[in-house]
């Protein structure tokens, strides 16, 4: 027979076997939920021509390294255990029984309580063994079970605290016959018969919210190891509130029906929330330096560009270069606006030098410039991966020359000539433009106009006939005509 998956991770403990199930990606989710069944064990995608081997063993070692995981063999039925883990962040964990992300150096410890469920016969005994999954060392512990509570000897017949129904013994009643409940308040039969639905929150939901027992129409909570269930109907406990950092409520407050009220100074579903401003007020005294806003005793940078504990460092805002103004003017020139406590308190993280050139080709800083003297002073800031701020200063302001009355006489002459030609050069323009406007037109109208056909009164034909009256005789013939 195949063994089963207990068995399996078993032998894997006992052998110090760490187990690797390099698959394919589509059985990589079946093969996934192995490994919280297998302590110890990871899973990898492994590529169909297996070239990424070498980097799944690397991977899965790195893994296997990094985290401690508890085991436990050979457990009784009978007995309960309970484990807490004290990870490398000094932070309880209730109910976890390994840490992860451990790094060399790291310490972790781990709680374990144990707890009867029931009595064996007498003289029982068991041992189990619990190990760290991968590691050679082992604990065995013996367990002996104690079932006679020495708190029997004081048992108080017809206790008050049992209604006077019974006898109180180990912090239980043990109810007279006829009577029920937890503390005997329950008579039995036709008005003590237990009706459930009066230990319902609402029609539908489970008796006592499912954490309970309906007795004499009233809810008896179940104790649990994590804190206490309260409530009519045990709705409501002390332990289902929102964690912070695997600490309940963030250690800021208490917890209220699954509801952590926040002490004072703290707000929050979690309380991890504080509403301290002391650490949001920059070196100038305002509120994350008017480029934030203060949330949860920390600074939210809005204005872009802004970063820092106060979004003091912004090299791209509006006004930078006027407030390392003030700093250059105080710790270099021992001038400005800032006395000497106020510029040793608000230029602390400043780093001044000066230089003969600046350079200016540099993307990551930015070039400022400001007026002394009729001259130009010129510096670059930038920030540090420190967090201080680098400024670049020039020794001396940048003062430039004035000019020569040649200067001036030369510039004006020539600005004038300057200004007649492109003046002469509009005018040529227009009246071309105007021209050329003119003659389109005509050319336009005439070939739009259409003449009637008349004979030029000045012509002249070159053939003019004239009548002339005379007679001759030819052969006694006469003859009367017109020449040509």
């Amino acid at each position: 027979d195949y063994p089963s998956l207990a068995l399996l991770g078993e032998k894997l403990a006992e052998n110090n076997i760490h187990l690797i199930f390099a698959v394919t990606k589509s059985h990589y989710v079946l093969y996934k939920n192995f490994t919280a069944l297998i302590p110890g064990t990871t899973v990898e995608i492994l590529h169909k021509d297996s070239k990424n081997i070498i980097e799944l063993i690397v991977k899965a070692y790195n893994s296997i390294r990094s985290k401690v995981e508890l085991t436990v063999w050979d457990s009784p039925e009978d007995i309960g255990l309970t484990f807490t883990a004290t990870c490398q962040d000094g932070l309880s964990y209730p109910g976890l029984r390994k840490c992860g992300d451990l790094k060399i150096g790291d310490t972790v410890s781990f709680e374990v309580s144990v707890e009867a469920r029931s009595c064996p016969a007498e003289d029982t005994s068991h041992v189990f063994t619990i190990k760290p999954a991968g590691f050679r060392d082992t604990l065995e512990v013996a367990v002996t079970y104690n079932c006679l509570c020495g708190c029997s000897g004081h048992a108080e017949p017809a206790s008050g605290k049992c209604s006077g129904n019974g006898t109180y013994a180990c912090g239980l009643c043990e109810c007279d016959a006829g009577y029920l409940g937890a503390r005997c308040e329950c008579e039995e039969g036709a008005g003590g018969e237990t009706q459930p639905g009066q230990c319902r929150e609402v029609e539908g939901k489970p008796v006592c919210s499912g954490r309970g027992e309906c007795s004499c129409n009233q809810c008896v909570c179940y104790e649990s190891e994590f804190g206490n269930i309260y409530g009519p109907f045990c709705e409501c406990d002390d332990f289902s509130c929102a964690r912070y950092k695997g600490v309940l409520c963030s250690g800021h407050g208490e917890c209220h029906c699954g509801e952590c009220k926040c002490h004072t100074g703290y707000i929050g579903d979690n309380c991890n929330c504080s509403t301290e401003t002391s650490g949001c007020v920059s070196s100038d005294g305002q509120m994350c330096s008017g480029r934030g806003n203060c949330i949860c005793g920390r600074c939210q940078c809005t204005e872009p560009g802004a970063f820092g504990e106060t979004c003091e460092k912004c090299p791209t805002c509006p006004g930078v270069c006027s407030t390392k103004r003030d700093c250059i003017e105080c710790k270099l020139f021992n001038s400005g606006r800032l006395d000497n406590q106020t510029c040793q308190k608000h230029c602390k993280d400043e780093i001044i030098t000066t230089v003969d050139v600046l350079k200016t080709d540099d993307p990551n800083s930015v070039l400022c410039a400001y007026p002394v003297n009729n001259c130009v002073m010129k510096f670059t800031y930038s920030e540090l991966a420190s967090g201080k701020s680098n400024l670049t200063v020039l020794k001396e302001p940048a003062c430039s020359s004035a000019p020569s009355a040649v200067t001036i006489v030369l510039a004006v002459i020539g600005s004038v000539v300057l200004i007649g030609t492109i003046l002469l050069g509009l005018w040529k323009l227009l009246v071309t433009i105007h021209d050329r406007r003119e003659f389109d037109r005509f050319q336009s109208e005439r070939s739009r106009a259409r003449y009637e056909m008349a004979s030029n009164p000045l012509y002249r034909k070159p053939i003019s006939t004239h009548n002339v009256e005379f007679t001759f005789n030819k052969l006694n013939k006469s003859y009367n005509g017109t020449v040509d």
